[in-house]
């Protein structure tokens, strides 16, 4: 059964020892830290910050409050990446991450063409452009650690329980249940159709556009699309291909019928 991570964003307090755990077990380097126009550390995901908590401070029933948001891959159940990856460097697997093969499995397929940056809807792969040997980097759902029955690192360290570990369909359950029973969330589990559904989901009781989400996205899977496009390939394939032989068939035609004229034409007498 897949995994998921539910995210309860009230009971996050912002301690940022995800950011830590996460850092601690995949062996990433420290990013020095610097002045930004907001609160956040590290500002941006990147090849070395796989999660990060963005610190929000919003007004809710006439007060100003924070809300600490923690993003990182969403492992979709249906991931673009992996549908934009012609060298099939991502697989989806059956406990839920969304993983690489060039650094999970050693299989060195990606030639660095970046279409799952541009595939993903929620702008998580990053490029190590500071390399001679770049790979394309991102969360890893901690698999090793699934594989054996473990937690995610992030989800094992934080200490107020905003991160909730478990099968995806009783992680939804527990996620209903929470915002049916308390009227202070926002009635929506973010994650359970966004873009046909992830593995990691969000409850809230704030708004979510409010602390940055897409919300105004398509409950279809992105590579749905991609195949609405591709399922086209072949025939325009054959198509042009029909064409260029069709040209070139009559080219060589003319080619020769104006030999032919050329060679036959009456001899015209010279003055």
């Amino acid at each position: 059964m897949p995994k998921g991570v539910l995210v309860d964003v009230s009971r996050c307090i912002g301690c940022r020892s995800c950011q830590v755990a996460c850092k601690s077990w995949n062996d990433l380097p420290a990013t020095p830290t610097g002045f930004n126009n907001n609160w956040d550390n590290p500002p941006d995901l990147t090849a070395t910050n796989w999660t990060r908590v963005g610190y929000h401070l919003i007004e809710k029933e006439g007060q100003l409050k924070w809300r600490f948001v923690k993003t990182q891959c969403m492992h979709c159940d249906e991931p673009a990446c992996e549908s934009a990856c012609f060298t099939h460097s991502f697989v989806k697997t059956k406990e839920g991450a969304v993983i690489y093969k060039p650094t999970e499995l050693n299989q060195d397929y990606c030639v660095g063409c970046r279409y799952c940056m541009i595939a993903c809807p929620f702008s998580v792969p990053k490029f190590e452009w500071d390399k001679a040997f770049p790979f394309v980097r991102k969360c890893r759902f901690c698999y090793d650690r699934m594989k054996e029955g473990d937690k995610p690192a992030c989800v094992t360290t934080c200490p107020t329980g905003a991160l909730q570990f478990g099968e995806r369909e009783e992680i939804l359950a527990e996620a209903h249940q929470r915002i049916d029973s308390n009227p202070n969330y926002i009635k929506h589990v973010y994650g359970e159709k966004e873009y046909g559904g992830t593995s990691w989901m969000y409850i809230s009781d704030v708004p979510f556009e409010e602390l940055g989400f897409k919300t105004n996205v398509s409950e279809k899977p992105i590579p749905l699309y991609s195949w609405d496009i591709l399922k086209w390939t072949p025939w325009i394939f054959v198509g042009w291909g029909a064409i260029l032989t069709a040209l070139y068939t009559y080219n060589k035609r003319r080619a020769e019928v104006h030999h032919e004229e050329e060679m036959y034409a009456p001899v015209q007498d010279e003055e």
